[in-house]
């Protein structure tokens, strides 16, 4: 279904006057063109006090006066026809009109209305014969079906009633009676005589009553008192049985309307907003643009008997606010309906509030979704601080247990037999020389070994040469230390790595080192490892890789210990990218690329880049 909205109606005679009165401005030409001079002569059935007359009027004038090609000067004068008491004062008003305009030079002539039509068709011999007359705003049946000569040309309009009886019964199925409301004027009377043909030619289930020849206040009587299942058929009402004038739309319509109980339809377009449901209503709007174009073609040099005479057809359209006054439902219109007046809906009123407001709850929502996130993460991550806290103070425990153990096992009672041999051999001076002097030799080697174990110990806790040589001859030293006290063969290879490494990023690479072949003798059962450091792609590429039992790197996370962490927080704390590869009996591969500056007149640390290689002693 087609839904339109259009402006009110009720101040159109004024839009016209003020249209007519200002058009001769609105068209003044730029100085710098010259427009054609056109004169337009405009005949009203009835005055622009009627919403059909000043719809179409309007309608024709605002449509001629966008065009900057002409500069059009119109005249209008309204036969008034439903105000003449007899065919004599009808005639002398036509005359008086043929009297005034009879030497005017006009270039076309627009008839509106049935009237005007049949008085210019009876004197087109007579009346500027040579001025081409554009007609609209009536039915051939209203005319009078004349004989148009070749200045005629124009747009016919077709009145349907049994169409809007049929709408109507489709809305109100159990409709059984259908009250028709007309006036006596005599074109009230044509009106009705072409819709009660319609309706007898297609006849209805229903019971017809005409109520077209009441004075208004019994008419109104009768419209409060229809019985149920009724609909009332409004066709014209310009004066009642006792000469009462109204003005048909907006008078004499809202009146019925307002009265009757039961809902009606009828047959124009100026007819909604006045009362009507709505009904197969006469396009008076379409008829104005239709005589515009028409008009228009004129002006530019065809001839009245080259444009063919057009048909223009009714269109349902119907009032939304007299639909939901009797609760007749849209679903039952037929497909094309046009609705008029419909007030926006609460979602089309305030869809935009309403999906700002979706929006802000949305955006608060998500945030909220993720500061709950950020503070789930915040709680994970200071549990696993807490947990790495305790994790290293146990291991600074362990630490300092072993090294105590280690100094009280071993180098404590080591030195106290280093003591007791001084103390034998002092006193085996004197009586045994030869025996002195081999005891202070074998006690000179124990010291020998104490001093390289100490060392051996504050290598491990600190290497000097990583501070003096650098990070190649450090981690070689160590692999070298390594191999000799666990007897587990470790390839060192090296390529290409800078001499000079920032002391922070090869501290730490360094002890990546340290844990990884720690964690080879306790936890892997290898037979052989390898350590590699190289420079790749501007990156320094670590790699301790064994043969060892491997694990499955997905239960990592849940069994993961203090080695594993510490190597990967030493490679976060120098921006570098730390992974661990492995598969159970597959062995285990860790690899670290830091991205790192060289330092300006750093050389390689092996010249020729020969992989040099560490084995077990």
């Amino acid at each position: 279904m087609r839904v339109s909205l259009t402006r009110p109606r009720s101040n159109l005679c004024r839009s016209v006057i003020l249209l007519c009165t200002c058009l001769p401005l609105m068209l003044c030409p730029a100085a710098s063109t010259q427009p054609v001079r056109k004169s337009v002569l405009i005949i009203n059935e009835v005055g622009l006090a009627h919403s059909a007359s000043a719809l179409v009027t309007q309608q024709l004038l605002s449509e001629l006066a966008s065009s900057p090609v002409y500069q059009t000067q119109f005249y209008v004068e309204s036969i008034d026809s439903t105000s003449f008491a007899d065919e004599a004062s009808q005639q002398r008003s036509l005359a008086l009109l043929i009297q005034k305009y009879q030497d005017r030079k006009l270039d076309v002539i627009v008839a509106m209305g049935p009237t005007a039509i049949k008085f210019l068709a009876s004197v087109s011999t007579t009346f500027l014969p040579d001025v081409p007359v554009v007609f609209c705003s009536s039915t051939e049946e209203q005319a009078g079906h004349p004989k148009l000569t070749s200045r005629f040309t124009g747009s016919w309009m077709k009145l349907e009633p049994a169409k809007t009886l049929g709408v109507a019964l489709q809305l109100l199925p159990e409709t059984r009676h259908v009250v028709v409301v007309g006036g006596s004027s005599t074109f009230d009377r044509g009106v009705q005589a072409i819709t009660k043909a319609s309706l007898n030619s297609d006849p209805a289930p229903v019971d017809f009553t005409y109520l077209t020849d009441l004075e208004m206040s019994s008419l109104l009587e009768r419209l409060r008192h229809l019985p149920v299942r009724t609909i009332v058929l409004y066709v014209s009402f310009f004066r009642d049985a006792a000469g009462n004038e109204f003005v048909n739309a907006t008078t004499a319509l809202p009146l019925v309307s307002e009265t009757a109980n039961a809902p009606v339809f009828g047959m124009s377009d100026t007819y909604l907003g006045h009362g009507i449901v709505g009904g197969y209503v006469l396009d008076f709007a379409e008829q104005g643009r239709i005589a515009a174009s028409v008009v228009s073609n004129i002006f530019g040099g065809k001839k009245a008997q080259d444009i063919p005479i057009q048909s223009s057809p009714s269109i349902y359209m119907f009032d939304w606010k007299q639909l939901q006054r009797w609760n007749l439902s849209e679903r039952k219109l037929p497909a094309g309906s046009i609705i008029l007046f419909q007030e926006p809906t609460l979602w089309q009123r305030a869809k935009w509030i309403l999906l700002a407001g979706l929006l802000v709850i949305l955006t608060l929502g998500s945030l909220t979704v993720y500061l709950l996130f950020n503070l789930k993460q915040l709680k994970l991550a200071r549990n696993e601080q807490t947990r790495l806290s305790g994790m290293l103070i146990n291991a600074q425990e362990d630490e300092r247990s072993r090294l105590a153990s280690e100094l009280h096992d071993d180098f404590s009672q080591r030195l106290a037999v280093l003591s007791l041999g001084l103390e034998t051999a002092a006193e085996m001076v004197p009586e045994s020389p030869q025996e002195a002097t081999r005891q202070l030799h074998e006690l000179l080697n124990s010291a020998g070994e104490i001093g390289a174990d100490l060392h051996t110990l504050s290598h491990s806790l600190h290497s000097s040469t990583l501070e003096k040589l650098g990070l190649v001859s450090g981690v070689n030293a160590f692999c070298k230390e390594f191999v000799a006290q666990q007897r587990i063969p470790v390839a060192f290879v090296h390529d290409n790595v800078p001499r000079s490494v920032d002391a922070g990023a090869a501290l730490c690479l360094f002890r990546i080192v340290q844990e990884g072949l720690r964690n080879v003798k306790k936890h892997s059962g290898a037979s052989k490892a390898q350590v590699t450091l190289e420079t790749v792609d501007g990156s320094l590429h670590l790699s301790i890789s064994d043969d060892g039992a491997g694990f499955n790197v997905r239960n990592l996370v849940e069994n993961q210990g203090i080695g594993v962490r510490s190597m990967e927080e030493r490679a976060r704390l120098i921006g570098a990218r730390f992974q661990i590869r492995s598969e159970p009996q597959k062995g285990t591969h860790i690899d670290v690329w830091a991205r790192l500056p060289q330092q300006k007149g750093a050389e390689p640390a092996n010249h020729a880049a020969v992989p040099s290689t560490v084995s077990s002693i």
